[in-house]
Formats: structure tokens, sequence, C-alpha cells
């Protein structure tokens, strides 16, 4: 009954040191159950009194073990982060950028107000919008951009001939924001999103701006719009950045103008998973994502269209997600949306983490960045970047050196895969089968920077 209280309960998470603790009983809430079915068969309050000082000395011990063993910097100096990216040079004939202080703002009028969720617990991915959206047109013909704005959610009116609409000139991002513990909403490396938001557009034929300024101007749309960042570690608020070319002309061109924009979506989780909370895929080597040469390390719409279909197939089957293959040898490339990582036992008997190389096929994941550098701090496991394949996945399988396959991305972070169908058989992964399993206290680590647990300069606070 009191699980079921703690569950329902509406908590104030500004101000209420007992919120944030139930978040943390929820985050292991198969090991708060299991305690309170042992102590019910226990006889006295004594018994009690010992069996729970028990429990808390062992989470303590495993704790103060689990923090040495894996604590995380606050210093970006370390020879294990990856650089911060340079920032993206612009084209001589973009012209004028703009500026985080010519930001105007017009708010929403009470009829203008969208409905807030019930709870944040029942959130479905990118139903939901909040009540202000950020627009920046770019027009060549005045000068380059035009000044930022924050309006009222509201629909875009666009020409038919808008190139967008004929020739997929279009790209995003996904970032999120998170309310912290200390109550500070913090969004998590956006320096990186917006350096690939960059060169996707030069690849698309669409002008480039200054991200630090459009971080501003973000920072103040979520400002505005911050009682829709959910008041739970469970949720949090998705930030959809767009660019998009908007040219009333027809032809395969560079766009003369354009719109950036950005919405907002409280969220839950992202992807469906089964019992154990991980994902099963489809692996088809008859369908390919990307190839060498194309846009598959770049955020565009074009390359999400054509997957949909393959994703029903696996709905077909029964299965969540498609695993991504390339080429003779079966490539892995990347789960779904998200960037994969196998954690194995080598030839040489080392613990390894591996995930595919950034050899144009995969997007850049900053997740995936994150990881790595975390993950080399550590330097618990030998970390790699490299190519593997369905034969290799299949050979650890068969001899017992397989232990985890995980996705990680901004939308689900990291979501644990244990089924693959590959070649019409069923391939088992014993990723929730760990004892400690490191899919897991990755999850961990990052959450904690996210959320302001662990202060770190990735968790960029919103003044």
């Amino acid at each position: 009954m009191t699980t079921k209280m703690a569950i329902g309960a509406k908590a104030n998470a500004k101000s209420s040191s007992a919120f944030f603790h139930s978040q943390d009983i929820f985050r292991n809430q198969h090991r708060l159950i299991r305690f309170i079915e042992q102590s019910i068969r226990l006889c006295s309050n004594q018994s009690l009194k010992a069996a729970q000082q028990q429990q808390q000395q062992q989470q303590q011990l495993n704790k103060t073990q689990l923090d040495a063993d894996f604590s995380i910097s606050k210093s970006l100096n370390s020879e294990h982060w990856n650089a911060v990216p340079e920032p993206v040079e612009h084209d001589p004939d973009v012209g004028q950028q703009f500026y985080g202080n010519q930001l105007m703002v017009r708010l929403a009028s009470p009829q203008q107000l969208q409905p807030k969720p019930d709870r944040d617990e029942d959130l479905i991915f990118g139903k939901q919008f909040t009540d202000h959206m950020l627009k920046i047109y770019y027009h060549k013909s005045l000068g380059g951009w035009q000044r930022p704005e924050i309006t009222p959610l509201e629909n875009l009116v666009m020409h038919p001939a808008a190139k967008v609409l004929h020739y997929a000139v279009e790209l995003f991002e996904g970032m999120k924001a998170y309310r912290g513990v200390d109550g500070k909403i913090r969004i998590f490396r956006p320096n990186m999103n917006m350096n690939r938001m960059n060169l996707a557009a030069k690849r698309s034929g669409l002008p480039t701006f200054e991200g630090k300024e459009f971080i501003k101007c973000l920072s103040r749309l979520i400002s505005i719009d911050s009682e829709w960042v959910p008041h739970t570690q469970a949720a949090s608020l998705y930030i959809r950045p767009t660019l998009i070319g908007i040219d009333p002309t027809l032809g395969v061109a560079s766009s003369d103008s354009a719109l950036l924009y950005a919405i907002l979506s409280p969220v839950g989780s992202y992807f469906k998973s089964d019992s154990t909370g991980a994902v099963s895929l489809l692996a088809d080597p008859s369908y390919t994502r990307a190839w060498p040469g194309g846009v598959g390390n770049r955020k565009m719409g074009s390359n999400y269209a054509p997957t949909i279909n393959v994703q029903k197939k696996a709905d077909a089957k029964g299965l969540q997600q498609v695993l991504w293959l390339y080429g003779e040898n079966h490539d892995l490339t990347e789960v779904g949306t998200m960037n994969i990582f196998m954690f194995f036992i080598n030839d040489k008997g080392e613990k390894e983490l591996i995930t595919p190389p950034l050899n144009g096929l995969i997007l850049p994941g900053i997740t995936r960045d994150s990881i790595l550098a975390l993950a080399r701090q550590w330097g618990q496991f030998k970390v790699t970047e490299g190519t593997f394949n369905m034969p290799r996945v299949c050979e650890l399988l068969n001899q017992g050196r397989l232990l985890e396959l995980f996705g990680t991305g901004t939308a689900c972070l990291v979501s644990p895969i244990n089924r693959i169908h590959y070649m019409n058989q069923d391939l088992y992964i014993p990723t929730m089968e760990q004892e400690k399993p490191v899919h897991e206290t990755i999850r961990t680590a990052l959450t904690d920077i996210q959320y302001g647990k662990v202060p770190h300069p990735w968790a960029v606070v919103i003044e």
C-alpha cells in the first residue's frame, strides 16, 4: 500500500526532499518490492529493524564501491574527454546573423494556453506541446537572419511550392531539458547539438547560424514554459529545433529563405519495451539505412521516412525496433534511431565496450560521445570505436562472451536489447542477466549529470 501511495503522489518537486527521495526508490523499485516481501515474513519488530540496518549497510557498501570505480570528474580538461567541436564557419553569402539580445517575446493569451498533462508518468512521446515556440526567419534578400521571436504555439503558413514540401530541404535536432534534484532546469551539452545542426545545414544548402546565440533564445523559451518541465526524474522536456527551406519556388537549389524554429514537448519513455525493460530487434540485411557518401551522419528528415515501412515489418513480427545492417558482412550501424554499443569479452579475455565508428554511416550521437568519454575516464574496461558484424555477434553469443547490447540516444538515453531476429532465427542476448550491467551504470552516470546530482559542465543551467 505504501508503494502505491508513493507512486500515485503528486509532490512539489521544487521544495520537497521527500519527493526526490521517492524518485531514487522508483529507480530501484524491483529491489524495494523484494525488501518489502522479505520484511512481511519477519516475526518481530526487532528482526525487522535488524534487517533494515543490514540492508542499509549493504547498500552503502555497494554505493561506496560503485562510486570508487565509476566516479565522474567535473573537469573537461582530462585526456578522456572528447574535444568540444569547433564553430562552423559561415559561407560569406549567408549575411547577417541573429543574436539573443534581439529576441522579441509575444506571450500566449489565456485562451491560447495548452492543457498540461495530469500525470508526468503517463506522458506519451511527442503527443503534447507547450504554450510557446521560437521562430527565426532567414531571407537572403533582406540581408540574412531576421530578429528571433517567441510566440504562442501556432501553425506555420508557407507557400505550397516551399522547398521543404518538395525536396525534403529540412533538418532537426533532439535535445532535452531536465528538472534537477535542486529544482534547477538543465540542458545537456547543447553546443554539440548546435554544431551537428550547422553541419547538416551546410550539407542541405540551408543557412548556418551562431549556435551560442540560438541557445540563448532557446533558454528564454524554456524559462517562459518552465512549468512544463516535468517534476520527476521519469520524464523530461523534449526540445525539437528545426530548420526548413521555405523558398516559394520549384527547383533543386540552395534556399534563399528559411525558417529556424523550436517547439517543446513534455515526454516520458520513447520506446516500447517488454516487461524486463529491454527491446527486441529485427535485423534484415535486405534493408539499408545509410551508405558511404550519403547523409546517414546528418539528422535530416529524409533519413527517417524510408525507415517507417521496415519498422512496420518489425511490428508485425512482435519486435520493437529495427537493427540496421550494412554491406556483405552485415555490419551493425544503428538500432532504430539510436547508436548501438556492445559489451563483451574480447579474444584477449578483456572486457570491452565497442560502438561503430563515425565513418559516415551513423549519426554522431551526443549520448554516444558522452558514454565514450565517461567509459574512458573510468578505465574499468577497454573502450573501442570499430566495426563489428552479425557473424561476430553470433560467434560471441555462442561462446558465452557477449554480455550486453544496448542502444543510446537523446530520446531513449540507454535502451537494453535482449533479442535479435536475424536470418529467421531468434538470438537471445543476456543483457538483462548480468549481475552489475554496464548499461545501468552508464544510465545512472548520465542521469546524475542531467538531473544535477553531480555538478558537471555538460549540464547547462537555464537561468
